[in-house]
């Protein structure tokens, strides 16, 4: 009778194979493990992830973000080249929470597909462990869903959460920020998980050979930066009044909400070079300079708002931890309603 069950199975005939995803939990059992650490509590497998705060963290705000990694997951899947979506799905998090000085605790992933591929999965979970280590934080736990008949062909989605945690006196916030700060960009790895929408239609519309289109979509797919370690190294040694990252908005959007209404901030755009392949789509896609500044990081990833005196030395020290970054601009009075001026 078991048998004649199995071979029948009634939810794999509508599209659901749940032996896939118990296939699926067994391959990425070891690299979810390898996140873990003296806090996480409970076995792998559980209904639910269970943390322990430690116990010298004095008044503890915690501190949640989710995110996905929005249509770069449909340029990924065109190329076959899935290898840095995991990481992109916890940088896109962990980067928010830091930004409030928040160490990330740990990260829960969702992943929803038409048909489950299990090593697909695999590839994209083990990229998910191996950037929550690069970032310091647990893969706490996560779901994975078939949905057929909801998402077409092969699709799937990803989405992404995590938990961090800061003393209440420590939180980075806009109250420190005043004029003459100055501004700190640190490099970023390409678009990261932003503007992929536009990015795929320029492509797509673009007359470029088909060799070129591959260079492009490489850069374009280069793993989304992870800010944590180096942003928490910094604050060790550094006063940083405020930190903005630069995601969805730009620099054009994204910096105004870390400064009160009565600053706005002057942004030099030749204190760094734009990396080819923003050039690439401005020129290709025929976007104005403001919409470039405005839908992309044009290769700042992260702006640190820190007081004037200190600025050579922080990017001196920011360069002696592997990364590139430049002063990009200065905090100023407010005259008019600008809040992000382009010079």
């Amino acid at each position: 009778m078991t048998k004649e069950i199995i071979e029948n199975d009634p939810y794999k005939s509508a599209g659901v194979d749940i032996d896939a995803g118990n296939d699926l939990i067994k391959k990425i059992k070891t690299n979810v493990g390898l996140t873990h650490n003296k806090n996480v509590l409970g076995n792998f497998g559980g209904f639910a992830g269970m943390y322990k705060l430690n116990k010298n963290i004095k008044n503890p705000v915690l501190v949640a973000c989710t995110d996905g990694v929005g249509t770069k997951v449909a340029l990924a899947q065109e190329y076959n080249a899935l290898n840095g979506i995991g990481q992109d799905l916890v940088a896109m998090c962990v980067n928010d929470l830091v930004v409030c000085g928040a160490q990330p605790l740990f990260f829960l992933d969702y992943f929803a597909s038409s048909k489950l591929d299990v090593n697909e999965a695999s590839i994209i979970i083990k990229g998910i462990s191996e950037a929550c280590i690069s970032s310091g934080c647990a893969l706490l736990g996560g779901e994975t869903a078939e949905m057929p008949g909801h998402y077409n062909d092969n699709n799937f989605d990803l989405a992404g959460f995590s938990v961090g945690c800061v003393e209440e006196r420590k939180i980075i916030g806009d109250k420190n920020v005043k004029s003459g700060d100055v501004l700190i960009g640190i490099e970023s790895s390409g678009p990261h998980s932003n503007g992929f929408s536009l990015i795929r239609k320029v492509i797509k519309d673009s007359k470029a050979s088909n060799e070129e289109k591959k260079e492009i979509v490489k850069d374009a797919l280069v793993p989304t930066t992870l800010y944590p370690k180096l942003i928490m190294q910094l604050l060790k040694d550094y006063k940083i009044n405020a930190i903005s990252h630069i995601t969805g908005g730009g620099l054009l959007e994204n910096l105004p909400r870390v400064i009160t209404k009565d600053l706005c901030v002057e942004i030099n755009t030749s204190s760094w070079e734009m990396p080819k392949l923003f050039k690439w789509l401005k020129n290709e896609g025929n976007i104005s300079k403001k919409d470039m500044y405005r839908i992309f990081n044009c290769g700042i990833g992260m702006v640190l708002f820190i007081d004037s005196n200190d600025s050579k030395k922080l990017v001196a020290k920011i360069l002696e931890l592997g990364y590139k970054s430049y002063a990009i601009g200065k905090v100023r009075s407010k005259n008019d309603n600008s809040s992000v001026k382009f010079l």
